[in-house]
């Protein structure tokens, strides 16, 4: 197994550029579903070439000007000529596909499997605490954003939040700020977790975000 699985990350590795999403994340997401799965009746083979995949199409969608790539689901086309090639079986193929297109947290395809509902997890605990912060940052330096920005919420997420909703697709990135990802996606990550681990970690580091935050403002104006 373990031959299969650097195979993967070797085909995966080709595809990663970006610093938010690169080989470092999926490492990160890899070992801590490993520990959400202790314990767990799971497949492990399937777990951990899901969790090496997941993003395998994401610099993809990132880099499609039209923006209608959708990295889950093509990630899940791309693979299966890999996970073939290696002499997985068809229905663990579909299994690990299944994982791939449903790890996405503005998508309505929600995870069934004990394995997708944890590489989903392990995903979204990514965006949270310093990591989250960390990643949000690097981001917004990516798109030239500003380090906060002090809008009014419901008005931001009426015009530049798809469908005016806290979960829709960010119109014009360049509008966006680390603080107001946290506020339309990142505090609300705990609620949207399956496994009871991944909770009460997300919860934890979700309130150390929010802090995180609280005091960035007051710095910004001088307060303290």
């Amino acid at each position: 197994m373990e031959d299969k699985i650097q195979k993967i990350k070797e085909a995966v590795e080709k595809e990663l550029s970006c610093s938010a999403h690169s080989l470092d994340h999926v490492t990160r997401v890899y070992n801590f579903a490993l520990n959400l799965a202790e314990g767990e009746n799971v497949d492990m083979e399937v777990l951990k070439a899901a969790i090496l995949l997941h993003d395998i199409a994401r610099v993809k969608e990132d880099t499609d000007p039209s923006g209608n790539t959708n990295h889950a689901l093509l990630g899940a086309q791309l693979a299966e000529p890999i996970l073939k090639e290696l002499g997985f079986t068809e229905e663990k193929v579909k299994h690990i596909q299944d994982c791939v297109r449903t790890h996405r947290y503005r998508e309505g395809d929600e995870p069934q499997t004990l394995e997708a509902k944890i590489l989903f997890d392990a995903d979204k605990i990514d965006l949270t605490g310093c990591i989250g912060i960390a990643r949000a940052f690097a981001i917004s330096g990516q798109y030239g954003q500003k380090i906060y920005s002090d809008v009014f919420l419901e008005d931001y997420i009426k015009e530049n939040l798809a469908g005016g909703k806290a979960n829709g697709k960010i119109k014009d990135v360049s509008k966006h700020a680390p603080n107001l990802e946290f506020e339309t996606k990142f505090k609300f990550i705990p609620n949207k977790l399956y496994t009871k681990k991944a909770k009460e970690i997300g919860k934890q580091r979700v309130e150390f975000m929010e802090q995180f935050f609280e005091r960035l403002k007051k710095e910004l104006k001088g307060e303290v």
